[in-house]
C-alpha cells in the first residue's frame, strides 16, 4: 500500500530553511506524490538554477544549508525528495522501507519534475548537483538531459558498493532472489532505525559532530522522514543501475559535461570503481578530496569548502 507522507517544509533548531519561491506536491503518472521546493535566489543577475538531487535516506531538509549556500552564490534552486523517501509517497504502510522496484522509477521522477515544475518555476541555465544515489540517477538519465542540463557536478556517486560489503557476485544474486520469492522489502544489514541508531564516533558519513546530530534529528523515526537499513528489493535494483551506467553504450551517450567530486577516505561507496569510470568518461573529470567522508556537502568546513571550489570551477553563470 503506498503511504502519502506530507508536503510542508519541516523546521528543525539550528537548521534554517530559505523561504520557499514555490513548494508543494506533484503526481507523477503512476500515483507517487513527489514533494519538492523550488528556492529564488536575489542575487543579481542570477547565475541559473540548480537542481539538486538527494542520495539515499535523504530529504530537503537536509540540504537547508546547501541550498541556502547555492542561492548565496547567485543559483535559484530547485530540488524534491525521491518517491519512497522524505516527504514523498512511500511505498508501504511501514514507511522506514525505503523501496524501488528500478531506478528508471527515480530518472521517472527526475524527468517528471523538470518538465512538470523546474524548468518553469526556475530560470536558466539549469545545472545538477547530485550526491550518492542521485548521482547515480543523473548519469543514468543524463543522455535524455542533452540540451536540458549544461553541466553537472556529481558528489561521492553511488556507483559501486562499499569493499566492506558482499561483492555485487554475491549481493546481486541473493537480493534478486530475495525478491523473487516476495522478500524485496526485508531490510539488508540494518534495522528501522538507520543513522539514528549509529554513534558519531563510529559514523561512516561525516567529520562534523554538529551536522551530523542535526542530520540524525532530521531523520529520526518520530519525524517521518527518515528510513530505515535499504531493502533486498532497493539493494537488487542499485546493482542493476550500477551495471547499466557502466556499459559503454550508455556511456558514449553521455553528451552532458560531468565533474565527479569524490571523497578521499569514503566507506559507502567504492573509489576505486569511481575512479575507474572517471578515466572513461568522455566529457568529464574527477576531483578527490583528501581525507573526506560520504558526505561531503555534509562534512566540515573545510572538506565541504574544497567541493565547493569544484563547483564554483566548474558550474559557468551566465555573463552579466
Amino acid at each position: 500500500m503506498r503511504m502519502p507522507i506530507m508536503s510542508v517544509l519541516l523546521s528543525f533548531p539550528g537548521n534554517p530553511c530559505p523561504e520557499p519561491f514555490r513548494q508543494g506536491r506533484s503526481r507523477t503518472g503512476d500515483g507517487f506524490a513527489l514533494r519538492y521546493c523550488v528556492f529564488r535566489t536575489a542575487v543579481t543577475p542570477c547565475q541559473g538554477a540548480v537542481v539538486l538531487l538527494h542520495g539515499r535516506n535523504e530529504c530537503i531538509e537536509k540540504y537547508a544549508e546547501t541550498c541556502a549556500d547555492l542561492l548565496a552564490r547567485g543559483f535559484d534552486v530547485c530540488t524534491f525528495d525521491w518517491r519512497g523517501q522524505g516527504g514523498s509517497t512511500r511505498f508501504f504502510r511501514d514507511a522506514r522501507r525505503g523501496y524501488v522496484d528500478d531506478f528508471a522509477q527515480y530518472e521517472a521522477d527526475l524527468d517528471h519534475m523538470l518538465g512538470e515544475v523546474f524548468l518553469a518555476e526556475a530560470r536558466p541555465p539549469f545545472f545538477i548537483v547530485a550526491h550518492s544515489m542521485g548521482a547515480l540517477v543523473a548519469l543514468l538519465a543524463a543522455p535524455q538531459l542533452t540540451n536540458r542540463i549544461n553541466r553537472m557536478v556529481l558528489s561521492a556517486p553511488f556507483l559501486g558498493l562499499s569493499p566492506e560489503s558482499p561483492p555485487p557476485s554475491v549481493l546481486g544474486p541473493v537480493t534478486g532472489l530475495m525478491r523473487h520469492v516476495g522478500m524485496g522489502r526485508a531490510y539488508m544489514g540494518a534495522g528501522p532505525r538507520g543513522i539514528t541508531a549509529v554513534d558519531f564516533a563510529v559514523n561512516k558519513l561525516t567529520h562534523d559532530r554538529r551536522r551530523f546530530a542535526r542530520n540524525q534529528a532530521i531523520l529520526d523515526p518520530a519525524r517521518g522522514l527518515g528510513l530505515g537499513g535499504p531493502t533486498a528489493g532497493w539493494l537488487r535494483a542499485s546493482i542493476s543501475a550500477m551495471d547499466r551506467v557502466a556499459d559503454p553504450a550508455h556511456m558514449a551517450a553521455i553528451r552532458v559535461p560531468a565533474v565527479i567530486v569524490a571523497a578521499g577516505a569514503d566507506r559507502v561507496v567504492s573509489n576505486a570503481v569511481t575512479e575507474a569510470f572517471g578515466r572513461r568518461m568522455r566529457i568529464g573529470s574527477m576531483i578527490m578530496v583528501p581525507g573526506a567522508r560520504h558526505e561531503l556537502m555534509q562534512e566540515a568546513d573545510g572538506y565541504r569548502d574544497q567541493f565547493w571550489a569544484a563547483f564554483e570551477a566548474f558550474v559557468p553563470g551566465r555573463a552579466g
